[in-house]
């Protein structure tokens, strides 16, 4: 018997692999009531995951769909690495940083090799081969279980390898942000440990192309308000802009290669 959580996260999946879904149906499906689906749908639709229709509900075309590393690295790869050069120069030689697993992430590896005494702690394991390549690094992987699509590390030994570290920043990927939801990513595993990433580093970065804005994965890392800078590109919409501003969140914007 699946719990609450995982019941509607394999709904929010179904209902964007068929376009839409009935209550009935999944009720037979779960073996549960037609008052507990509707309950589900309505929790999914509030959250943005679904949009709730009579008899059902439809898919919701602002949720982001989680791409392996291999379409990822191909998605946008202009923006990020023009991203990834801004967020290499955040980082002053010395420095401790965490980097999370994802292609943005591993583009500002990329950028890392001219960095000095760099102590470098990465979920990725593309990232940490990337890393790998330097002399002037000290890189740590966080090791646990290996989550193949995405080539990143999770789980309790991943997240107690960091419980007594304490880092000067962490660079944040995300599968989606929203002014509601936050910053968000479909495994729950990986939001967890990125919880943790955020609570012993003094400054937390986000890095993001602005394909990611008004999407939501199914699990939240953290608010918007939790974020020490945001860093992205000029088609940000300007909603957020005005977000970031009053809550006088460092923003930095690149130039999209497009425009």
């Amino acid at each position: 018997m699946l719990t609450t959580i995982e019941r509607r996260q394999e709904i929010v999946e179904l209902t964007n692999t068929l376009g839409k879904v009935d209550v009935a149906e999944l009720a037979e499906k779960y073996l549960v009531s037609t008052v507990t689906i509707r309950n589900d749908l309505n929790s999914l639709d509030k959250k943005g995951l679904v949009v709730r229709s009579r008899g059902g509900a439809v898919m919701n075309s602002r949720i982001a769909k989680e791409l392996s590393v291999k379409e990822k690295h191909c998605e946008h790869l202009s923006v990020k690495q023009k991203l990834a050069v801004v967020a290499a120069s955040l980082i002053k030689d010395g420095d401790s940083i965490i980097l999370d697993s994802g292609t943005t992430t591993e583009e500002i590896a990329k950028n890392l090799q001219n960095h000095k005494n760099l102590v470098v702690m990465t979920n990725g394991l593309n990232i940490a081969t990337e890393l790998a390549a330097g002399d002037e690094s000290e890189v740590l992987l966080t090791g646990g279980t290996l989550r193949k699509k995405s080539l990143s590390f999770y789980g309790r030994q991943a997240e107690s390898s960091l419980a007594n570290l304490r880092f000067d920043k962490v660079f944040l990927g995300v599968d989606g942000i929203d002014e509601k939801a936050g910053i968000t990513t479909h495994f729950e595993h990986e939001a967890n440990l990125n919880r943790v990433m955020c609570d012993i580093s003094k400054e937390v970065i986000a890095v993001t192309d602005s394909s990611k804005f008004n999407r939501n994965g199914f699990y939240i890392i953290s608010s918007l308000d939790a974020i020490d800078t945001l860093l992205t590109d000029s088609r940000i919409p300007q909603s957020y802009i005005d977000y970031l501003e009053e809550r006088r969140i460092n923003l930095i914007i690149v130039p999209h290669p497009d425009d």
